[in-house]
């Protein structure tokens, strides 16, 4: 299954853009920011990614809403590849791969 970057789980819209890379990538570290708003879900990925080798994965549970925006936009000026964000419940779940350039 080609994960989307839809937040609704197996959905994604028509002419939405594919995420690089393979979403069941095996998981390095697993970033726990539930309860946790705007920065600190962000800071806390990266964080965890400063601590990690280039090409590592992480994964970010957060409960933010905001965080729909910020991990895309952290990924995109940070040089990281978002594999997958889905919405589980009230949690949303992110594969970040860590670039060259962190």
């Amino acid at each position: 299954m080609t994960a989307g970057r839809s937040m609704q789980a197996g959905a994604t819209g028509a002419g939405e853009p594919q995420i690089p890379g393979n979403p069941d990538e095996p998981v390095a570290l697993v970033v726990d920011a539930e309860g946790l708003v705007c920065p600190w879900p962000v800071l806390k990925a990266r964080k965890a990614l400063n601590t990690l080798a280039a090409g590592a994965v992480i994964e970010v549970i957060a409960t933010d809403p905001a965080s729909y925006i910020d991990i895309p936009a952290f990924c995109d000026t940070g040089g990281h590849v978002l594999l997958d964000q889905r919405r589980d419940g009230p949690r949303f779940v992110y594969r970040v791969r860590k670039g060259a350039g962190d």
